[in-house]
Order: structure tokens, then C-alpha cells, then sequence
């Protein structure tokens, strides 16, 4: 696998996405969850999306609960409660577990090409966030504690 385009996943519906369908697009790629200290960052990543998507920016949202039970709901719930709560139109998948063995393909890939503190390859929490650019080459890896306005100011000048 050469880019996150030749990727693909199961959306929050059910259905199969070929993430070459976001080719020519920058991603934001976010492991999700809706009882998290960071859950309020919805609504900046809704906002990042609202403000940049006419310039070429796609945030995708992947519940994970592999961290401190903090997204046990289904893919129903999940989708309710973005879309109560948070007004979320951004893309949202699946469940799906981003460290250890059953590992998203996905996100084996971006971090394999993406580490983290001390070159460490796992995902430490939700809220972990990959920019990816229109190529899909992996740019950047930011903490659950790197909130969307920074990555805002990032966007600005990549965009």
C-alpha cells in the first residue's frame, strides 16, 4: 500500500468506501468517541470541515472503543448522538479498533508512516488525528490534545 487512497472501509451505514473515492481531497483522519474528555471536539472538527471543505478538506471520523469504554454504543447510537449533539455532515465509519492485532488496515498504515511520542507507532487515545494530503501521503500526526483550531492554522497554509 503506497497511500491511505488504496484503503477502504465500512462507513457508519454499512456500506464499503473506497477511500480513492477522496482522491484530489486532504483528509483529517480522527479516531472518534462520544464519552471522551475530547468528545467536545466534534464541534471543531465540524467546524474545520465547514470552513475548509470548498478549499479541498475532508475530516473522516472513526469510532474506536478501545480506550476506556468510551464509545460503547453501536454504529446507530454513534451516528445519533454526532448528529444531536454536534451536528456532525462530516463522513463518519464504523467501529473499528486502531491498535493490536485487529487493527484497522487503515490505521496500521497510518502509523506506520506517522509515529508518535518517541517514535512510537500505537495510538495512545481517542482524538488522535492524521493529515493526509491530496496525494495521500500522511503529513502529520497530531495528539488528542492538538484541538482542531490549531490544526486549523495548519490547514490555512496547506489549503
Amino acid at each position: 500500500m503506497a497511500s491511505v487512497f488504496d484503503f477502504d472501509a465500512c462507513t457508519i451505514d454499512g456500506k464499503q468506501q473506497k477511500l480513492a473515492a477522496y482522491k484530489g481531497k486532504t483528509l483529517l483522519i480522527v479516531n472518534v468517541a462520544s464519552k471522551c474528555g475530547f468528545t467536545p471536539q466534534y464541534a471543531g472538527l465540524e467546524k474545520l470541515y465547514a470552513d475548509y471543505r470548498e478549499r479541498g478538506l475532508v475530516v473522516l471520523g472513526f469510532p474506536c472503543d478501545q480506550f476506556g469504554h468510551q464509545e460503547p454504543g453501536d454504529e446507530a447510537e454513534i451516528k445519533s448522538f454526532c448528529a444531536l449533539n454536534y451536528d456532525v455532515s462530516f463522513p463518519l465509519f464504523a467501529k473499528i479498533e486502531v491498535n493490536g492485532d485487529k487493527a484497522h488496515p487503515l490505521y496500521r498504515f497510518l502509523k506506520s508512516q506517522a509515529k508518535g511520542v518517541l517514535g512510537s507507532e500505537a495510538i495512545k487515545w481517542n482524538f488522535t488525528k492524521f493529515l493526509v494530503d491530496a496525494d495521500g501521503k500522511v503529513l502529520r500526526r497530531y495528539a488528542p490534545t492538538d484541538t482542531p483550531e490549531r490544526i486549523g492554522k495548519d490547514l490555512a497554509k496547506l489549503l
